[in-house]
């Protein structure tokens, strides 16, 4: 079997979007930790425009916000095709309805039981929104992550890396990277094609792009064990590659979310992630549902697990969970749903306060992953303690 999946840098123009939109969002949370964000960013030739809903007592400055996200994916000068210093910002902010923040702010089970309570309060948090989401978790990686997606994100990141660090100094800032894994009796064994196609300065040779790319970005991140001795390359198969950015192709938040989710490996309710607050379930049930994902993985429960969860908005209990683990399970199916049921509390409150959501940690979501990743504000990834729970359950 053949699967592949692709991953894009930091400097391409829909994740430029998606990292103004959760930029935006850490500086509310910053000054606010109840501050309600939904936060939309359009970028094309020369200009910027931030959109959406936020409901706030505290100020931020959207416009430099987003001059830094931008200067700081290195789009500085006209040279990259996009200046972040001399592009226009339009800002087009309202509030949140107020008929959605009342069903949020006060849950349909804490007003049926006609209980007086304060949005502040974890417990009484309805969802944001009606909608579905999934969490998925495999043993393919150490990070528990599909190997398609992940090879491809640990190319876009070192394609980052050698530029920011000038070690392939005529690098620019958009790319993106695709890899397509064949797959023996469900184990990834090699990885027949690599495409790389990269913003570059002018003046680079096709020889030595494509030298370089495979030397010193590709085979510098290969997983160990995975066979990439017959791999074919293709390093900017279209040609030259000068004019990128969103002077190039337009950006907007939202538009990657195979690439912020599991690579298509998985199934994806839908809803992305960059610019909402923790209120929203498409960003905060699909974090809850990798973690129990990964943590029914990580117990050796299945070697592949997908959740399913359901949301109604201003109700706070999922309406429905699904599990499927693909026939990989080591306990039986029935009786992990109810250690699910037992140990996650996927309420939105108690998601919100599990992982600490209120407190900025968005920004570095926005580019390279959601899941899979090790630095300390991904904190559904850090399952060890559910862990212990599963595994105390089953002894």
């Amino acid at each position: 079997m053949l699967f592949t999946s692709e991953s894009v840098t930091e400097g391409h123009p829909d994740k430029l979007a998606d990292q103004i939109s959760d930029a935006v969002l850490d500086a509310v949370l910053e000054q606010d930790p109840f501050g309600r964000v939904a936060c939309e960013t359009l970028l094309t030739t020369g200009l910027v425009v931030v959109a959406g809903e936020i409901s706030t007592d505290a100020y931020v400055d959207i416009a430099s916000i987003a001059r830094n996200v931008i200067c700081n994916a290195g789009y500085v000068g006209d040279e990259s095709g996009f200046d972040g210093k001399a592009c226009g910002v339009i800002v087009a902010i309202d509030e949140q309805s107020r008929e959605i923040s009342s069903g949020v702010s006060t849950s349909l089970e804490v007003r049926n039981e006609d209980i007086e309570t304060k949005s502040a309060d974890y417990e009484t948090l309805g969802a944001g929104d009606q909608g579905l989401m999934f969490g998925y978790a495999c043993d393919e990686t150490k990070d528990l992550m599909p190997m398609p997606i992940w090879f491809a994100h640990q190319i876009t990141k070192q394609l980052a890396k050698v530029r920011k660090e000038e070690e392939l100094s005529y690098l620019r800032p958009d790319g993106k990277s695709q890899v397509t894994i064949q797959y023996e009796n469900g184990i990834p064994v090699s990885a027949p094609t690599i495409v790389v196609s990269t913003q570059t300065d002018p003046v680079v040779e096709q020889d030595k792009l494509e030298d370089d790319i495979v030397s010193r970005v590709i085979k510098e991140v290969a997983p160990e064990g995975l066979d990439i001795n017959n791999t074919r390359f293709l390093i900017n198969p279209s040609g030259s590659f000068v004019l990128g950015g969103p002077r190039a192709d337009a950006g907007l938040t939202g538009r990657k979310i195979i690439v912020d989710t599991y690579g298509g490996y998985a199934r994806h309710g839908g809803g992305a992630f960059s610019g909402k607050d923790a209120t929203k379930v498409d960003r905060s049930a699909a974090y809850a549902a990798r973690a129990v994902a990964k943590s029914i993985v990580a117990a050796k429960l299945a070697k592949r697990c997908e959740i399913q969860l359901a949301y109604a908005i201003g109700v706070a209990r999922p309406v429905s969970i699904n599990i499927d683990t693909f026939g990989t399970e080591t306990q039986d199916v029935s009786k992990i749903e109810n250690a699910v049921s037992e140990l996650f509390d996927l309420r939105p409150g108690a998601i919100i306060d599990t992982f600490n959501l209120r407190t900025p940690r968005y920004l570095p979501t926005a580019a390279y992953g959601h899941f899979g990743r090790s630095e300390e504000s991904f904190t559904w990834e850090r399952v060890d303690i559910f862990v212990d729970e599963l595994t105390r359950h089953f002894s």
